[in-house]
């Protein structure tokens, strides 16, 4: 099997974190901070150095990072927690339906507007112009997915922060396919909450993610709202969730066997380097565009920007086709919208939408080298 679907699971995994998965499970792990034994400290201790390890890797303290199952359960925190009623949510044209369809369900229960933004294929000039003219400031929560999930295309979240911090405005950023692929500082790039899988770019098991706050944005923590209520571990007395983080979003037991597992994918990646993994994922994609550029047939979208994706259509082959056609030679590909059809509307890959092929650090030439020669096969058929 060649495996290229990384931007929705990295597969396969660093060894440490099949190992460390493997020893949570057996060792005494009992429920983080819901005792005092020495079997809930060891899960306790195992979620501590996690919230350390993405403090350092992503920029703020330990106590701002908070556990979720997802990105898309981080989201719904975040942007369900940061509206409120009247006020007015702008998304970019590249939201991924984990930001839409949120943003969309607000508007149909008339909590408040939304609006769209361009991309204007990353122009910072162009985007942060297009923001001015849509912002209401102090009234105004700003989503932007920091990478889409479809093309390498990168949204300047710094410059979008800068803005959102002088204008009084909340700023929401999805790194579901940055995290682990681009260098992330919350407090320098004035995100006031960044939302991450932990299964994707930071090579952890499926069931984690991470929803970081700035320090600035923790300080005013009780303005967001909560979205699940339940029980925290602490002020059991209290009739609502506390006002603090991270257990004012972590209700209910949290996933430490999935913890102990992403902790070892952070530190996995920190040894080996953000900078060294884009460099090779930048190498793949080049060596595969340069390969596809043979056929006149396929289109390569956003084909001067080189990443962990690429997006792909044969002319006249329906890409669910391509997609099975490359299955029955063992390889995977993910085939359709990609649960992003704002992005793929913006980029304009038609009606069936594309073929998406994207890597990990794990991934060869050979693999890139086979995988051409296949869909150049199927564009002669």
């Amino acid at each position: 099997m060649i495996y290229l679907d990384n931007a929705a699971t990295t597969w396969p995994k660093p060894r440490l974190v099949y190992d460390a998965v493997k020893k949570a499970l057996k060792r005494p792990f009992g429920n983080p901070g819901r005792g005092s034994h020495k079997a809930a400290s060891h899960a306790a201790e195992t979620v501590y150095e996690l919230r350390e390890a993405a403090a350092e890797m992503f920029g703020g303290v330990p106590e701002n990072v908070v556990l979720t199952s997802s990105a898309t359960m981080g989201l719904n925190y975040a942007v369900k927690g940061a509206v409120k009623r009247d006020c007015k949510l702008l998304i970019s044209d590249i939201e991924h339906n984990s930001v839409r369809r949120p943003a969309l369900a607000l508007q149909q229960s008339g909590i408040c507007k939304v609006g769209v933004y361009g991309s204007h294929d990353g122009s910072p000039g162009l985007i942060i112009e297009d923001l001015y003219g849509k912002i209401e400031p102090g009234r105004t929560v700003i989503v932007a997915n920091h990478l889409s999930n479809i093309c390498n295309l990168a949204l300047p979240v710094a410059e979008i922060g800068k803005i959102c911090r002088d204008t009084g405005c909340i700023f929401i950023v999805d790194a579901s396919q940055s995290a682990g692929h681009i260098d992330i500082d919350v407090d320098r790039m004035r995100i006031d909450v960044l939302c991450m899988p932990g299964h994707k770019g930071l090579y952890g098991p499926m069931g984690t993610g991470l929803l970081i706050f700035s320090s600035a944005a923790a300080n005013n923590i009780s303005a967001f709202g909560t979205l699940v209520e339940g029980g925290s571990g602490t002020d059991s007395e209290l009739s609502s969730m506390p006002g603090y983080l991270p257990e004012r979003f972590e209700a209910g037991t949290l996933n430490a066997h999935g913890a102990a597992g992403l902790l070892a994918g952070i530190r996995w990646i920190m040894k080996t380097g953000i900078e060294t993994i884009g460099r090779k994922e930048k190498t793949l994609w080049c060596a595969l565009e340069k390969k596809l550029a043979e056929s006149d047939r396929i289109t390569v979208y956003k084909e001067s920007e080189p990443g962990a994706i690429l997006l792909f259509n044969i002319e006249g082959v329906h890409p669910s086709d391509v997609g099975r056609l490359l299955d029955e030679k063992g390889i995977c590909v993910r085939t359709g919208f990609h649960c992003s059809p704002l992005a793929h509307k913006t980029l304009g890959t038609g009606e069936d939408g594309a073929v998406r092929i994207s890597f990990s650090h794990f991934n060869s030439l050979s693999d890139v080298e086979e995988t051409a020669d296949l869909i150049l096969d199927i564009t002669k058929k």
